[in-house]
C-alpha cells in the first residue's frame, strides 16, 4: 500500500486498508462546517444574516427582546442607518441608548425619557432642599452649643471672682525653712 509523505508524517500507526479512503489519504481532514445562528435582529426580521451584519455585534441571538424593543420604537432601517453613520467605537453606546430610550417610551408613551428626567430632577431638588434644611439645623445647634459654652464660662468666671483665694502660698510661711527645731541644729549660713 502506498502512502504520500503527508499521510505518513501525520499518521503514527499504519491504518487498516478498510479505514483509509482514497479522498482522505490525499488531503488533510477538514473541520466540520460551523453553523452560526443569525443575530437577533435578522432572526426577528426573518432575513439572512450576512457575515458583516451591522446589527450582529450589538444584538446577539441570546437577547432577542433587546432588538424587539428598539425595533418597535425606532424601526430597523433607522437603527441600521444610525449605526452606519457612527464610528465603531460609539456604536455600542448608541445601541444601549436606543434600547434605554425605547424602554422608557414603552413605559411612558407620552413623555418617554423626558418624563424620567423630569422626575429625577424633581427628586434632586427635593433632596437639595432637605440637605439645606439639615445644614441649617446643624448650624443652629452649633450656635446654641457655642452660646451655652460661653454662658457656662461666664458663670464659672463670676463664681471664681466672688470667692477669695483660700489656698496658701508656698512662700507665706518662711519660718518653716528657718525653724531650728526641725533641723535639730542651729542654722548657719554656708558663706561668710
Amino acid at each position: 500500500m502506498e502512502y504520500s509523505e503527508n499521510t505518513t508524517a501525520i499518521a503514527t500507526a499504519e491504518p487498516s486498508p478498510s479505514a483509509v479512503s482514497p479522498t482522505s489519504s490525499s488531503s488533510p481532514p477538514s473541520s466540520p462546517p460551523v453553523i452560526l445562528s443569525p443575530c437577533a435582529a435578522c432572526k426577528i426580521l426573518r432575513r439572512r444574516c450576512a457575515e458583516k451584519c451591522v446589527l450582529a455585534p450589538y444584538f446577539p441571538p441570546t437577547e432577542p427582546l433587546k432588538f424587539t424593543i428598539a425595533h418597535r420604537v425606532f424601526g430597523a432601517s433607522n437603527i441600521i442607518k444610525l449605526l452606519q453613520e457612527l464610528p465603531e467605537a460609539q456604536r455600542a453606546d448608541a445601541v444601549n441608548s436606543m434600547v434605554y430610550e425605547a424602554n422608557a417610551r414603552l413605559r411612558d408613551p407620552v413623555y418617554g425619557c423626558a418624563g424620567a428626567i423630569c422626575q429625577l430632577q424633581y427628586q434632586i431638588s427635593e433632596l437639595q432642599a432637605e440637605l439645606a434644611k439639615a445644614q441649617a439645623e446643624i448650624l443652629n445647634m452649633q450656635c446654641q452649643n457655642a452660646n451655652l459654652f460661653e454662658l457656662i464660662g461666664k458663670q464659672v468666671a463670676a463664681e471664681t471672682d466672688r470667692q477669695p483665694q483660700t489656698l496658701p502660698s508656698v512662700h507665706e510661711n518662711t519660718t518653716f525653712f528657718f525653724d531650728e527645731s526641725i533641723l535639730g541644729v542651729a542654722w548657719e549660713p554656708l558663706w561668710t
